[in-house]
């Protein structure tokens, strides 16, 4: 989303994909407040959105690729729930 490819114009001997370098951007604003509200959207520990405001100062698309991580792994370990939890008992005590 933040990336910018720099290619460094060299003579036709050289391909100018071996020189290309990728530099990484801060997130903007827009992307601040993007990132925010998709993590809003779900429950978040503050530390979690901390943490990607903060690799969002450096790396905006990195903020972005750890937030939707969490999300589908904090998604995956909802699905993972013992089913045999939410089991009625197979005996009734209430008539003791």
């Amino acid at each position: 989303m933040s990336k910018l490819l720099i290619e460094d114009n060299f003579d036709d001997n050289f391909y100018a994909s071996e020189w290309a370098e990728t530099v990484t951007v801060p997130a903007t604003d827009d992307d601040l407040l993007i990132l925010t509200q998709k993590l809003s959207n779900q429950f978040v520990p503050t530390k979690v959105f901390f943490q990607a405001v903060a690799i969002a100062a450096y790396d905006g698309a990195s903020a972005f690729r750890y937030a939707d991580n969490y999300l589908t792994s904090a998604k995956r370990k909802n699905r993972r729930k013992n089913p045999l939890l939410f089991r009625k008992p197979l005996t009734n005590f209430d008539y003791n």
